[in-house]
Order: structure tokens, then C-alpha cells, then sequence
């Protein structure tokens, strides 16, 4: 929601902006209660300190960040901010992770917005192959989006080790997309391969959070604003909204090569079919 957002983007705020973010994470409720001046006042800042602090998260003024605030806060399920115990029982476990997962992907699809995505169809749909980068869970993520992409008919890899990203990014030319994929967007290694990748003219998609270094190499960024790193157990839902935008990319692409393409994506889920046919017949 959008307290991760403003969690995630602290070290980045100016010295005053961030005494109205530790204003707002103090007591969000009352924020969405009370108007500009008293925000300011509560924050020990001016009013115009608390508008340039809602134009730094992206939204217009104080009046558009205090209407996200309060739908995030509406939207949030009860019991989806605590975190899981050592006393919990499966059935405290079982709320807890879905309700927490539940969230992210509720609070993806608030703040997804549609412009950047369409741009990164449109680069896709057009690239003369696609690679996927990403290291650690990222990496995982990299993997998954391969799996779905390659059967477009379009030559697509990815790659997890930073020495061979690296390398790919550099032989990227003209015409050729990379989606370089990050849940911290500070990771020195990848920020190398997507400069290489720019200089060699090939189109860059970034799926990072906002505002940092990856994020500023971006042909396209699709923002992913979310905290992780709270504690040990939040990199699950974080990879989920992930994993949902490599869905979403991955079905729009689809539909945007047209039925041809449907064509031949159905007659590689046929060839699967008659493969496990086959080899249950095998094995039976």
C-alpha cells in the first residue's frame, strides 16, 4: 500500500520531506483526518514542504496523496500487518500469509498504472528478442518469465549470473528488448548489464521500485513500490506482484501479436499434451 511506498523511499526524501513521511507512518489514520496544516504542523514543517513531499511520491498534491491514503487503508484486511509468530497455529499461519499476499496484489492493482505497461507491450511486441535478467529471487522471477515468453516464436533467454547477463547485455543491439527485473533496483551488477544493454541501442524494461538507480536506466519503468524487507517473510507476497506483472506482460503480448499467434501458442500447449500422453503410456 502506499506506507510501503513511503517506507520504501525515506532514504531518498529530502531532510524536511521525510519529517512529513515519518509524520504519516506515525499515525496514518489521523493524516486522513485532518487537513494540510495540521499534517504540517504535526510534522514541524510548512505546507508547502507537505504538497512538494506529495508530488515527490508522484500524485499531484495533497489532496490526491490523502485519497490514496485513505483507499489504502480501507482496503487493508485485518490482521494483514501482523507478522507470523513463533506461537502461531497452521490455521494463524494460513490467514496471515494470505491476507498479507492478498494485500500486495490488491495494492499492485491500485497503483499499476496502464501507460507503462502499454509502452512495454509495445517494445516487446516489436523486439527481435527478448532476454530477462535477474539475480537471487529476482532471478527466479527471470526464469518464470522466460517459460512464459518463449513460446511467443520470439527468441527469448534469461539469465541469472551476473557474468553472463553481462556479457549478453553487451552483444543487445538495435531492435532487441531486455526486462531487467530487481526488488531493490541497487544491485550494482545489474545496473552495469542495462547501461551496456542501452549503449548497444537495445530497449530497456525495468521492473524495480521507483526512484532508484536501476529505475534511472530505464526505457520503461514499471514501478513496483513495495517493502520487503520488514522482516524474513515478506519477500513472498513481494515476489507474488512480481511474478503478476510477467502475467500480465505475458497475456498482453499475446493478445497483441494477434490470432496468428494464439494459433501457435495452442499448438505448443497441444505438443505438451501428446508428450505427457506419451510418456504416462510409457511409464503405465
Amino acid at each position: 500500500m502506499l506506507l510501503d511506498s513511503i517506507r520504501t523511499q525515506l532514504d531518498t526524501l529530502s531532510k524536511s520531506e521525510k519529517k512529513v513521511a515519518l509524520a504519516v507512518l506515525a499515525n496514518p489514520g489521523a493524516t486522513v483526518n485532518q487537513n494540510i496544516t495540521a499534517l504540517a504542523k504535526a510534522a514541524q514543517v510548512s505546507e508547502p514542504t507537505v504538497v512538494r513531499f506529495c508530488r515527490t511520491l508522484g500524485y499531484d498534491g495533497w489532496h490526491e496523496f490523502k485519497l490514496k491514503l485513505a483507499q489504502g487503508l480501507a482496503l487493508a484486511l485485518p490482521g494483514a500487518s501482523d507478522q507470523p509468530s513463533q506461537d502461531d497455529l497452521a490455521v494463524d499461519l494460513i490467514s496471515k500469509i494470505c491476507s498479507r499476499s492478498i494485500n500486495t496484489l490488491l495494492d499492485l492493482r491500485n497503483n499499476l498504472q496502464a501507460e507503462p505497461v502499454q509502452k512495454a507491450l509495445d517494445i516487446l511486441s516489436r523486439a527481435n528478442k527478448i532476454e530477462f535478467y535477474g539475480q537471487g529471487t529476482s532471478g527466479i522471477v527471470a526464469a518464470d518469465a522466460q517459460h512464459k515468453f518463449f513460446r511467443s516464436g520470439v527468441p527469448t533467454v534469461a539469465y541469472a549470473d551476473p557474468h553472463i547477463h553481462s556479457i549478453a547485455a553487451s552483444l543487445l543491439r538495435k531492435g532487441d528488448a531486455c526486462v531487467a527485473i530487481s526488488q531493490r533496483g541497487n544491485n550494482s551488477a545489474l545496473v552495469r548489464s542495462v547501461k551496456l544493454a542501452r549503449q548497444g541501442g537495445a530497449d530497456v524494461i525495468v521492473l524495480a521500485p521507483s526512484g532508484t538507480p536501476l529505475a534511472d536506466m530505464a526505457s520503461v519503468l514499471i514501478p513496483i513500490d513495495l517493502v520487503f524487507n520488514i522482516d524474513p517473510y515478506t519477500p513472498i507476497s513481494a515476489r507474488l506482484a512480481y511474478l503478476v506483472v510477467i502475467d500480465v506482460l505475458a497475456v498482453g503480448l499475446a493478445l497483441q501479436r494477434g490470432p496468428e499467434f494464439r494459433k501457435k501458442m495452442q499448438n505448443a500447449q497441444k505438443a505438451l499434451q501428446e508428450f505427457d500422453m506419451q510418456f504416462d503410456s510409457f511409464i503405465g
